[in-house]
C-alpha cells in the first residue's frame, strides 16, 4: 500500500494546522483512504471507485482528468498550494468531520468531492502510525541520500580521470598539431621552390618564343630585301649587257680587241645570285629546327609545371586531413 502525508491549512481557519494522509492500493483511481488529524483528534474514511465516477459525472468531467485533479489536490500539497481550497467542518455531538475540497478558478472555484470522516477513538495510534510513516520516510531518504552521495563521488572521480585524459588528448594535439605544420611548411617551401623554377623556364622559353618570332619576322623582311635586290640586279645586268653590246664596235674591230686586251671572268653576278639563293634555303631550314625545339621545350615546361601544381595540391590534402580526423575524434566535454 502507498501513502502520502500533507499538511493542509482550512480556508475557515488558515492559522489552524491539519495532517492529511491519503493510502491506496493501485492506484487512487480504485479508491483510497483518508485520514485526517490535528495532532489532538482523528478522523478517517474511504472514497470508493463507484463514488469517484459518480462524481466526475456529476461534474461532466472525465474520469481520468478528476483523478488528475484528485491526485493533484491531495496528494501533490505543498506543490499545489493556493491552487485548492480545504474545508474542514468538525461536529462534535454526532462524532464526524466534514471535509471538502475545490479548485480555485480565476473567476471562482467548483467542488471536486466531499465526504465524511468518522472519529477516531483513540487519536494517540493515529498520531502514532503517523510518526511512525514520517520516520520510515526520513530513513528511506537518508538512504537514498548516502546512495547519491557516494555516486556524485563516483562521478567527480570520473570526472576527473575524464579531464586529466582530456589534457593529454590536447597536448597530443598540439604536438600533432605541431608537427604536422613543420612538415607542411617544409614541403610548401619546396614546392613553391619548384614553382619558382618552372615559372622561370617557362618565361625564358616564352621570351625564346617571342625572339623567335622576331627573329622570324627579320628574316621574313631580309628575304623580301633580298628578292627585290635580285630583281634589281637582273634588270641591271640586262640593261648593261643592252648598253654593252650598243658600245661594242664591230666584228673585226671586237676580235683585234679581245685579242689585245687581258683576259676578264664575266660570270661573277650570276654566281652571287646563286650564293644568295642558297644561304636563303640553309637559314630557312635552320629557323624551322629552331622554331620545333624551342616548342618542345616549351610544352615540356608547361607539363612539369602542371604536375607539380597538381602534387603541391594533393600534397597539402594529404597533411591537412589527418589533422581534420584527428580532431573528429578528439573527445568533448
Amino acid at each position: 500500500m502507498e501513502k502520502t502525508l500533507i499538511r493542509i491549512h482550512p480556508v475557515s481557519d488558515p492559522e489552524a494546522v491539519y495532517f492529511l494522509q491519503v493510502s491506496w492500493e493501485k492506484d487512487v483511481s480504485s479508491g483510497f483512504g483518508i485520514i485526517l488529524t490535528d495532532g489532538e483528534r482523528a478522523w478517517t474514511g474511504t472514497v470508493s471507485e463507484a463514488e469517484i465516477s459518480r462524481e466526475a459525472a456529476d461534474m461532466e468531467m472525465n474520469r481520468e482528468k478528476y483523478v488528475e485533479e484528485l491526485k493533484k489536490a491531495l496528494i501533490l500539497g505543498e506543490e499545489s498550494a493556493g491552487k485548492y481550497n480545504f474545508t474542514v467542518s468538525v461536529d462534535e455531538e454526532n462524532a464526524q468531520c466534514h471535509f471538502s475540497y475545490e479548485r480555485n478558478l480565476r473567476d471562482g472555484s467548483f467542488r471536486l468531492g466531499s465526504l465524511k470522516l468518522q472519529k477516531v477513538p483513540c487519536p494517540a495510534d493515529v498520531v502514532r502510525e503517523l510518526i511512525g510513516y514520517c520516520l520510515d520516510c526520513l530513513g528511506g531518504l537518508q538512504v537514498k541520500n548516502e546512495h547519491l552521495q557516494k555516486e556524485n563521488e563516483r562521478l567527480f572521480c570520473d570526472l576527473s580521470d575524464v579531464e586529466k585524459r582530456l589534457e593529454k588528448c590536447v597536448e597530443a594535439k598540439e604536438e600533432l598539431e605541431g608537427d604536422l605544420y613543420n612538415r607542411f611548411v617544409l614541403v610548401l617551401n619546396e614546392k613553391k621552390m619548384k614553382i619558382r623554377n618552372l615559372q622561370k623556364l617557362l618565361n625564358e622559353a616564352k621570351e625564346s618564343a617571342v625572339d623567335t618570332h622576331c627573329a622570324r619576322d627579320s628574316i621574313a623582311t631580309t628575304q623580301m630585301a633580298t628578292e627585290k635586290e635580285n630583281d634589281y640586279d637582273g634588270s641591271t645586268e640586262e640593261e648593261s649587257e643592252n648598253l654593252i653590246q650598243s658600245s661594242l664596235p664591230s666584228a673585226p674591230e671586237r676580235r683585234d680587241s679581245l685579242l689585245g686586251s687581258p683576259d676578264v671572268i664575266g660570270t661573277a653576278p650570276r654566281r652571287k645570285r646563286r650564293q644568295r639563293t642558297v644561304n636563303s634555303a640553309g637559314t630557312e631550314a635552320k629557323i624551322a629546327t629552331y622554331e620545333t625545339e624551342m616548342l618542345a621545350k616549351e610544352n615540356t615546361v608547361v607539363h612539369q609545371f602542371h604536375t607539380l601544381w597538381r602534387s603541391v595540391s594533393s600534397s597539402e590534402a594529404d597533411l591537412i586531413s589527418p589533422h581534420r580526423s584527428h580532431q573528429a575524434s578528439t573527445p568533448r566535454m
